[in-house]
C-alpha cells in the first residue's frame, strides 16, 4: 500500500442507504483531482440488510441465520435468503442509474446469494451424518452470511464512484472463496496490498474474515473493529466515523434541536461511558486500538461535510463541564443474602453466571448483604440469570425488575455538584430516584430511575446541568 498521509473513515448502514446523497456531499461533493484521494472508506451493509441476514437487532425477528439455526433440517431459511436478494437488488437500484452498473450489481448479488445457498444446503447435508456437529459451525455460518451485506454495499459504492470518474477500488475482506487462513492483520494487509491511496479511493468491507473470528467477540460491532485496526495498521492521521447526526449534548429529538449543541471536542473517556450506555460513538475495543496508536477519532454528520464534527482524543477538559446526558433501559438484578457478610466469592460467582449468559453490565452497587447489577439484557435472559442464581444460592432472595439509568457525562465534573443538582432536578420533575452514584474519577453521574421516567429524566438533567454551558445549535439533525 502506498500512502502519504491519509484518513480511514467509516460509514454506517443507515447512511449507506443514502449513498447517492453521500456522493454529492462526502464522497465527491466539491472535491476534484487529488483532493478526492487519501481517504479509505470502511462501509457497513445497506440499512436493514444485516437484519434480514441474521436477525432484527431490535425486534428479534429471525433472518436467514436465525431461521437456519432454529430449524436446520427445514427450508424456511430459503425464503429468508430470497428476501435478502430482493432487498439487495432494491437497495442498489436506488443509487445506480446506468444499465451496465445495475447489471453488474445484479450479477454480484446473484453470485453471492447462490453461493451462500449452496453452502447452507451442504451444511444441512453434512449434518445428516452422525459424526458432523452443525452446532460447531454456526459461528462460521453467521460470519459468512453477515459478510454478504458489506460486500454488496462496498461493491455498489465502488461501481457508483467509478461511474462518476473516481478511481475507486473494491477491497473485499470477507474471504469469499478464499481458502487461506489469515489473522486479522494479515487479512487487512492482503486487502490493501498494491493500493495507492494518493491516486485511489479504497472502499473496504466492514466485515473481515479472519482466524480470530470477529463476530465471536464483537458480534455486530465488528465493522468498527475493522475500521480501527485498519487505521492503526496503516498509520492514518485521523479516524473518522460518519453518522446521520452530530454527537450532541442530548438526543435533539427528545430535548429539542434548539436546546442541544454539538460536543465539538471530548475525549476517549467520555466515549467509553457513552458506549457503556449503548450510545456508541465507537466500540470500546475499537477505541482501544486507536488510543494505543495515538490516532484521534472524529465523529461527523455525513451530510454536512464542511462541519468538522466532534474530535475525540486524549486531551483533558479546559474546565469542568457536563457535556452530554443520555440513558438506557436496564434490568436491575438484586441478590440479597444475610449470610453474605464476611464471606468472599459471592460477587465472583454472580459474575460467572452473567458471563455465561453474555449479559452486559452497565453498573453495579453493593453493601454488606446485597449485590445489585444493572444489566442491558432482555427480560427473557434476565429470568434465566435469576433462575441460575437462585439455584446456586437457594437461601438468597434473587429478584429482577425493569428500571432505567440516566447519566450525566463529561471529561471533568469536579466542582459542579452534579450529583446533588441532578437529584434536585429529578425531584422537581417528580421522578423517583431508586439509586444514584458518582464514581471517584468524576466523569459521570448515574441515576437509577423507573423505566417510564427515562425521557423526562434526560430532559430535566440536561436543562439543569447542560443548558448553562451549552449554546444551542439549531442545525443539529435528530438521531
Amino acid at each position: 500500500m502506498t500512502t502519504a498521509g491519509h484518513t480511514v473513515e467509516k460509514i454506517g448502514g443507515t447512511s449507506m442507504s443514502r449513498l447517492d446523497q453521500l456522493r454529492e456531499t462526502l464522497l465527491i461533493g466539491a472535491r476534484e483531482g487529488d483532493d478526492l484521494y487519501g481517504r479509505v472508506f470502511v462501509v457497513s451493509a445497506f440499512g436493514g440488510i444485516t437484519n434480514l441476514l441474521l436477525e432484527h437487532k431490535k425486534s428479534g425477528e429471525p433472518g436467514v441465520y436465525a431461521a437456519f439455526a432454529n430449524a436446520p433440517e427445514g427450508h424456511g431459511w430459503l425464503e429468508k435468503l430470497d428476501r435478502v436478494a430482493v432487498a439487495m437488488r432494491a437497495a442498489h437500484a436506488k443509487v445506480l442509474d446506468h444499465p451496465a452498473d445495475l447489471a453488474q450489481a445484479d450479477d454480484f448479488v446473484r453470485d453471492r446469494i447462490e453461493g451462500a445457498r449452496s453452502f447452507l444446503i451442504d451444511m444441512q447435508r453434512l449434518s445428516s451424518y452422525g459424526h458432523f456437529r452443525l452446532s460447531r459451525q454456526m459461528q462460521i455460518i453467521r460470519e459468512l452470511l453477515s459478510g454478504l451485506g458489506e460486500a454488496h454495499s462496498a461493491f455498489t459504492a465502488t461501481q457508483l464512484l467509478r461511474r462518476f470518474g473516481v478511481a475507486a477500488r473494491f477491497v473485499d475482506l470477507t474471504g469469499w472463496r478464499d481458502e487461506r487462513e489469515l489473522c486479522l492483520t494479515e487479512r487487512l494487509q492482503d486487502g490493501m496490498k498494491g493500493v495507492d491511496l494518493s491516486t485511489e479511493m479504497a472502499i473496504v468491507t466492514g466485515y473481515a474474515q479472519c482466524t480470530e473470528g470477529l463476530m465471536a467477540e464483537f458480534d455486530r460491532g465488528y465493522s468498527e473493529v475493522t475500521f480501527s485496526r485498519l487505521a492503526a495498521l496503516t498509520g492514518a492521521t485521523e479516524a473518522i466515523i460518519h453518522k446521520e447526526f452530530h454527537l450532541s449534548s442530548a438526543d435533539p429529538g427528545l430535548v429539542g434541536a434548539d436546546q442541544v449543541r454539538k460536543l465539538g471536542h471530548t475525549n476517549y473517556d467520555v466515549a467509553d461511558q457513552l458506549a457503556n450506555l449503548g450510545m456508541e460513538a465507537i466500540h470500546p475495543k475499537a477505541a482501544q486500538s486507536l488510543r494505543q496508536a495515538q490516532i484521534p477519532l472524529r465523529v461527523t454528520n455525513a451530510f454536512e461535510p464542511d462541519d468538522p464534527g466532534t474530535l475525540i482524543d486524549e486531551a483533558p477538559a479546559d474546565k469542568a463541564a457536563a457535556e452530554i446526558v443520555t440513558g438506557l433501559p436496564v434490568i436491575a438484578l438484586e441478590l440479597f443474602e444475610p449470610d453474605m457478610v464476611g464471606v468472599k466469592g459471592y460477587d465472583a460467582a454472580i459474575l460467572e453466571v452473567l458471563r455465561r449468559h453474555k449479559a452486559s453490565i452497565v453498573s453495579k452497587s453493593s453493601n454488606a448483604n446485597t449485590i445489585t447489577h444493572y444489566l442491558d439484557v432482555s427480560l427473557k435472559i434476565a429470568r434465566r440469570i435469576e433462575a441460575d442464581l437462585q439455584d446456586a444460592y437457594p437461601t438468597a432472595q434473587v429478584t429482577t425488575r425493569q428500571a432505567a439509568i440516566a447519566s450525566v457525562i463529561g471529561r471533568d465534573l469536579r466542582g459542579l455538584n452534579a450529583l446533588l443538582r441532578g437529584l434536585r432536578a429529578l425531584d422537581e420533575a417528580g421522578i423517583e430516584v431508586i439509586a444514584a452514584q458518582q464514581p471517584s474519577r468524576c466523569v459521570d453521574v448515574q441515576y437509577v430511575i423507573p423505566r417510564d421516567g427515562l425521557n423526562e429524566a434526560i430532559k430535566a438533567l440536561h436543562h439543569e446541568l447542560c443548558a448553562e454551558t451549552h449554546k444551542p445549535l439549531l442545525a443539529v439533525t435528530a438521531a
